[in-house]
């Protein structure tokens, strides 16, 4: 089952689109939940727009109070009217608006059967209903929802539109448009903490990003470019200012993503299950490609970084059900690149000892072994050239401290005199 949340503000135009139906012999009102009902039988728009009036009315600052939902079951299921109806209202329950005021229209125009929820997003005082990381809430929902009903599982369907198809082609016109089609879907759909495991991802599709700092007119600049790359990793274009694209994917912008990512990840601790795998994983298959099908057959992508000599300095997992990705370090000690380093290349595998999930080393922050970046084919100052002609900026050396408390204590005997 696919659930489709939209938002609007005007109750009217939604009423209007599924009464149609309704008038075409194409829908059918299935179930209301704490809706004015009608003495003909027959609802009204006005008598459906009443019942939603105390609320929007009461609505403080919320610009889109509209709710309107839609659930889209597999075509194979066959679902009956009061089984439409308990979706609905258990739907409605897990997501926080059980004690809304909806009505549920259901649409036969095609050849799946569908139903559309329409409701408001803010309560009876006017307060905005939380909606924190709805669309993750509301994949769960669903799936526990296929569960309970024995429903067919929409998530294969999903995944194969989750991720786009091609990798950037450096040697076409539309360069800038491709990175920017990737960037979006990237920043949109999936959560990251730390640059290494943005680039990790972003490798998947021969892009990556690099931050560069300078100064001008004395002041100190930061910025971030971005660069098409081959499948070698090796970059193969000139260099993209991050203000380039329409998207926010600059600096600042990241810190701001990784924030939120942090929060996801906090809540809903989707590393738990990524870990297991991979420790599962470890313990099946001694090879590579193994390890890596199994993670695959699980929803989860494995990307390797090894240097010239074949050296195994960083290992990141994206996992394509929570959409966030995990430098191997993150995971714990014995998931980290020089684990898997030995384990792949040398003849005794090494003993594996897991970390404790709340230790303090489990979340260190950064990328695992940083390598000595590889040469490339362009020089630095079209780097410098896209950040606005930046000069390399030398870092002084931090003022002691001591230093700093004798000359405090001068001033102070100054002053007593």
């Amino acid at each position: 089952m696919i659930a489709k949340i939209g938002r609007g503000n005007h109750l009217k135009g939604v009423l209007l689109y599924n009464y149609e139906k309704i008038e075409k012999e194409q829908g059918s009102i299935i179930h209301c939940n704490r809706m004015m009902l009608p003495l003909t039988g027959e609802f009204t728009i006005p008598l459906l727009e009443r019942s939603f009036e105390p609320y929007l009315i009461a609505n403080n600052r919320t610009e889109k109070p509209i709710l309107h939902i839609s659930l889209n079951p597999n075509p194979k299921d066959a679902v009956s009217d009061e089984l439409f109806s308990t979706l609905a209202e258990n739907y409605m329950q897990e997501m926080g608006y059980g004690e809304q005021p909806y009505v549920v229209f259901k649409h036969t125009d095609t050849e799946r059967a569908h139903i559309h929820i329409v409701s408001t997003c803010v309560d009876e005082y006017g307060k905005r209903i939380a909606d924190s990381f709805e669309k993750v809430r509301s994949m769960k929902v669903c799936r526990k929802l296929e569960k309970q009903f024995q429903l067919t599982s929409a998530i294969d369907k999903i995944e194969k539109k989750d991720i786009p198809i091609q990798k950037v082609d450096a040697t076409k016109n539309n360069l800038k448009q491709q990175i920017t089609s990737v960037l979006t879907f990237v920043n949109e759909n999936y959560h990251y903490q730390t640059f290494g495991e943005y680039n990790a991802f972003l490798s998947f599709f021969n892009i990556t990003s690099q931050e560069v700092r300078g100064i001008i007119h004395g002041k100190e600049k930061r910025g971030l470019v971005y660069f098409a790359t081959n499948d070698a990793g090796e970059k193969v274009s000139n260099p993209f200012k991050s203000s380039r694209f329409s998207q926010p994917v600059g600096l600042i912008d990241l810190h701001r993503k990784f924030k939120k990512s942090k929060a996801f990840i906090n809540t809903y601790k989707p590393q738990k299950r990524v870990r297991e795998l991979v420790r599962d994983a470890m313990q099946k298959y001694q090879s590579q490609e193994g390890f890596k099908k199994y993670l695959q057959d699980n929803k989860i992508s494995t990307f390797v970084r090894e240097n010239k000599q074949g050296r195994i300095y960083g290992i990141s997992f994206i996992d394509h059900i929570s959409k966030t990705v995990f430098n191997g370090s993150r995971l714990g000690k014995d998931v980290s690149a020089n684990v898997f380093h030995r384990l792949w290349n040398e003849a005794e595998p090494p003993i594996s000892t897991f970390v404790k999930e709340n230790s303090e080393e489990h979340f260190i922050e950064g990328i695992e072994n940083e390598p000595i970046e590889k040469e490339q084919s362009f020089s630095n100052a079209n780097i410098m050239e896209a950040l606005g002609n930046l000069v390399l900026m030398d870092i002084p050396k931090e003022i002691d401290d001591n230093t700093v408390k004798k000359k405090r204590r001068k001033k102070r005997g100054i002053k007593r005199r």
